[in-house]
């Protein structure tokens, strides 16, 4: 898929009708048009055919090639001010000298002035309401102002007809600067992105774009400054400011060989780091990518309004048109040109601009508070989701648990002692990357001579296998002594218990104690309060450290032992009561059922690439609050959707039987349409403060 930059699309309308009008190339596999930010994403093989269709619906729009951030090419506001300016002046003159101009219709001075201020301020919308038409689209704000203001005309109605156009211009001004500051509001919220690398060499210290940078490079961060891109440090210590990646306001120290990703910023000392990843590879671009991406995913709000746009328009016409002819022939004493103007007053009134705009904008605003707290949401669908989830499902270890594991107690069995438990342990684990294999590496203080490890491999689920020194060594958890069905005295040890049998003899058992979050009872607590029913735990660990975290935390329920097959069948079990569920987990052993619940959260720990790929939505700091946040945020943004939606179809509503009634002329008309949609706009945006 490639992303373009849209120049000149300047109404929603517009870019629905392009992304429909690219889906029915046979081309083209996949099109999605995000007005929010001027792009277009797109899967084709015949480039040309796609701008050539891109002229034929609307020729004033094309693609660029994207570099860097976009905002469009905007109207020559100042010029447009300048003409509409102009225009109003004369529709003055023209309202104050009225009685003084001549009043033969096609000579008069008072039609030509009014044409003036008409066509002066009006000659785009003509112009495009004609292509338009050509080109078969024909119920579109265009449309309808051009017949509305065509039709005053036609019935005398001149200052009315030229006043409406020059307030509908001033609107679709309005509503360009609001839009564009809107834009500028969310990239400002978003564009963490650092804009320049020291690069170190051998000729000196060169200022680059990270984009540039291989990996293997050397770079400098000085105080003050963006970590350009994700690396190492081989040289110097300092403090960091986490917060554009996590939401968190921590500060991190970070020395040689600590790890530093992109977008961070250097509080304190200089900073010699070793590049490990290309910036298109690095967490903040990956990040700004799934962002920017987010709005193809549209909720279900925007999926109705889309579809509700297309027949909303034709049926206002239908009825307009009805309302214009019908009475005059039925009621006595009625005329043509008194319905005909409720008529034209109706269709100013009936633009969808204020939902076909505020809805999208309201969520994508939703989703930019979001990633600025840390929290990665793919999709206005999923942000939608998180409304409706009454159950959620924890993992437990590095989830609710900091997953820092220590080595609390050592218990050999028979003639083995502590020292020989954790030599063999460490020995037999030596190549796991996982923190428990880690934790009891660290209690032995050994290094293990990797010559020694011959045939080593995990069981899943129940722990590892290998060959040490020539002898048989299984190291794991109490599932694994009942499947080798060697005799053992303990199965319910508080913490993690990891068995270690040496040619089928028990040795003993290492307890791993792993800390419980801070805020895990605070998140429980707060869940409850948002009205989330049901919380419960799937993990891996066993039943009685299981239980423990349980009642600590006033778990509904929980299960333990689980592989990871066996974690999606028991969510299958909970989801099939009709429960909308959300299951969190640290997004790579909990993979497959994080991609099975209704809503997958990936506690998306600094550049973990699972977490990112696997989830619905990543909480990058990995805090159980950040799920009561992305909650909130939710509701909020459902908040402030269903407000434009309800304005909207009120004040329309409103006006449409004021108009039909012949109470409402084309002046109110004009707020009842633009005033509407800036309104939603200005709502929408509340989200991002």
């Amino acid at each position: 898929m490639k992303e373009y930059n849209i120049e000149n699309l300047d109404c929603s309308e517009c870019g629905l009708e392009l992304e429909r009008g690219l889906k029915e190339l046979d081309s083209v596999k996949y099109a999605s048009v995000n007005f929010s930010l001027s792009k277009l994403y797109i899967t084709t093989d015949d480039l040309e055919r796609v701008k050539e269709r891109i002229r034929e619906i609307n020729p004033e729009v094309s693609l660029t090639e994207v570099n860097g951030n976009h905002e469009g090419k905007p109207l020559n506001r100042k010029r447009e001010l300048f003409i509409l300016t102009i225009s109003a002046v004369l529709l003055g003159v023209g309202i104050l000298f009225r009685e003084e101009l001549t009043e033969t219709p096609l000579s008069s001075g008072k039609y030509c002035i009014f044409l003036a201020s008409y066509l002066l301020s009006g000659w785009r919308v003509l112009a495009r309401a004609v292509r338009n038409i050509l080109h078969g689209k024909i119920f579109d704000e265009h449309f309808l102002m051009t017949v509305a203001t065509v039709g005053a005309f036609a019935i005398g109605e001149l200052p009315e007809a030229a006043g409406v156009m020059i307030f509908f211009q001033i609107g679709e001004l309005l509503q360009d600067l609001s839009l564009s500051r809107s834009r500028k509001s969310i990239r400002a919220l978003l564009d963490v992105r650092p804009s320049v690398a020291h690069l170190k060499g051998s000729d000196g210290i060169r200022d680059v774009v990270p984009e540039s940078v291989d990996i293997g490079a050397t770079i400098l961060v000085r105080p003050g400054e963006k970590v350009p891109l994700d690396g190492r440090v081989i040289e110097g210590s300092s403090q960091l400011d986490t917060s554009p990646l996590t939401g968190e306001p921590v500060p991190k120290m970070v020395s040689a060989e600590d790890d530093v990703f992109a977008g961070m910023i250097n509080k304190s000392g200089l900073l010699t780091v070793k590049v490990n990843r290309k910036y298109s590879d690095s967490s903040i671009a990956r990040i700004l990518y799934l962002v920017e991406k987010s709005t193809q995913k549209k909720a279900k709000s925007e999926r109705f309004i889309s579809r509700f746009a297309r027949y909303y328009t034709p049926v206002v016409v239908g009825i307009s048109a009805a309302l214009a002819v019908i009475p005059p022939l039925l009621i006595p004493g009625a005329t043509f040109s008194d319905w005909i103007y409720r008529a034209l007053v109706l269709l100013v009134i009936s633009c969808p601009c204020a939902l076909v705009i505020s809805i999208p904008l309201g969520f994508f605003g939703g989703i930019g508070r979001a990633s600025r707290r840390g929290i990665l949401i793919k999709g206005s669908n999923h942000l939608d989701a998180l409304n409706s989830v009454d159950t959620v499902v924890f993992d437990k270890t590095g989830t609710l648990t900091k997953g820092v594991f220590r080595v609390s107690s050592v218990v050999p069995s028979g003639a083995w002692n502590d020292e020989e438990l954790l030599e063999w342990a460490a020995a037999a684990e030596s190549h796991s990357d996982h923190p428990i294999a880690k934790s009891i590496a660290e209690a032995c203080g050994k290094k293990v001579n990797t010559e020694d490890i011959k045939e080593y491999r995990e069981i899943p689920g129940s722990g590892i296998r290998a060959l040490v020194k020539n002898r048989e060594v299984y190291v794991g958890n109490d599932r694994l002594l009942h499947d080798l069905d060697i005799p053992h005295e303990q199965c319910h040890v508080e913490g993690t218990v990891v068995h270690v049998v040496v040619d089928s003899e028990y040795a003993g058992y290492i307890v791993i104690s792993d800390e419980l979050k801070e805020e895990s009872l605070r998140a429980v607590k707060e869940l409850r309060k948002l009205g989330i029913n049901t919380i419960g735990m799937l993990t891996g660990d066993n039943s009685y450290a299981a239980g423990l975290i349980a009642q600590k935390l006033g778990i509904d329920f929980t299960a333990a032992d689980l592989l990871p097959e066996d974690k999606v069948q028991e969510l299958e079990r909970i989801m099939e009561r009709g429960k909308k569920t959300a299951f969190i987990g640290d997004g790579i052993n909990d993979a497959p059922v994080i991609a099975r619940a209704d809503i997958g959260i990936a506690v998306g720990h600094l550049g973990s690439d699972a977490a990112i790929e696997t989830a619905d939505i990543v909480l990058m700091d990995g805090s159980p609050m950040q799920l009561v946040e992305a909650i909130r945020t939710a509701r909020k943004t459902r908040t402030i959707v269903l407000q434009n939606i309800a304005l909207a179809f009120a004040v329309k509503g409103i006006f449409f039987a004021l108009g039909a009634v012949g109470i409402a002329n084309m002046w109110e008309a004009v707020f009842a349409d633009m005033g509407v949609a800036l309104m939603a706009i200005f709502n929408s945006m509340r989200i991002l403060r």
